[in-house]
């Protein structure tokens, strides 16, 4: 059965496009969808067969997934990490929501299938989108988020809502087509340790971080 394609504007979201989404979720459906950076393959954390499936579409196991989050707001993220010093807290306040990727000590409220390396931690992001962000607020927990990937080897990240259905319509629930994406990826920033560790530059500046 093919996937539904749902059209959102993300400039008018309708509460009842949201809340069909929010459903397929609740369900345990795989959607796709727009963020500030590139499409994303996503589902309800507390869902652990879906995540199982999101490895599988990106063909790897569960337990080797490094997985982000999608969480609405600082408010949502202190639920699922330890709690943060003054100066994690300030650069957080100060780059989200936005196009950063921010690795975290999680805590016990993290999902198990998330902690399976000895070293706890979690990667957590609030897109500067409307779409995934009142998605995650009506749904009350967070998704999961992981790049669309291109076989290109020059394009690596589909960005056109069209090719995006095509490609994966027959192993995800629903796809959204909230307008073409960007091929920029999320900058990924290691903040457990003493230093800011970028563990990758994308479309987040790392100029004036401290």
């Amino acid at each position: 059965m093919e996937a539904e394609r749902l059209r959102i504007n993300p400039e008018n979201l309708n509460p009842e496009e949201i809340q069909r989404v929010v459903g397929v979720l609740k369900d345990g459906g795989v959607i796709i969808y727009p963020t500030d950076t590139v499409y994303g393959i996503g589902c309800d954390i507390t869902k652990k067969r879906a995540v199982e499936r999101v490895a599988r579409i990106k063909g790897v196991k569960p337990d080797k997934a490094k997985f982000a989050m999608i969480f609405y707001d600082l408010s949502h993220i202190s639920q699922y990490t330890k709690p943060l010093n003054s100066s994690v807290f300030r650069l957080i306040k100060k780059v989200l929501p936005g196009a950063y990727t921010l690795i975290l000590e999680a805590n016990s409220n993290v999902p198990k299938i998330f902690n399976q390396s000895a070293k706890k931690e979690v990667g957590i992001r609030v897109p500067d989108h409307p779409i995934p962000r009142e998605i995650v607020r009506v749904l009350g927990s967070p998704i999961v988020t992981t790049s669309v990937l291109d076989e290109d080897e020059i394009v690596e990240y589909t960005t056109d809502p069209d090719d995006v259905y095509e490609k994966f319509k027959n192993q995800v629930d629903l796809v959204i087509d909230g307008g073409f994406g960007n091929n920029i990826p999320s900058t990924i920033l290691d903040l457990t340790g003493d230093e800011i560790e970028v563990i990758r530059e994308g479309l987040g500046s790392v100029e004036g971080l401290e």
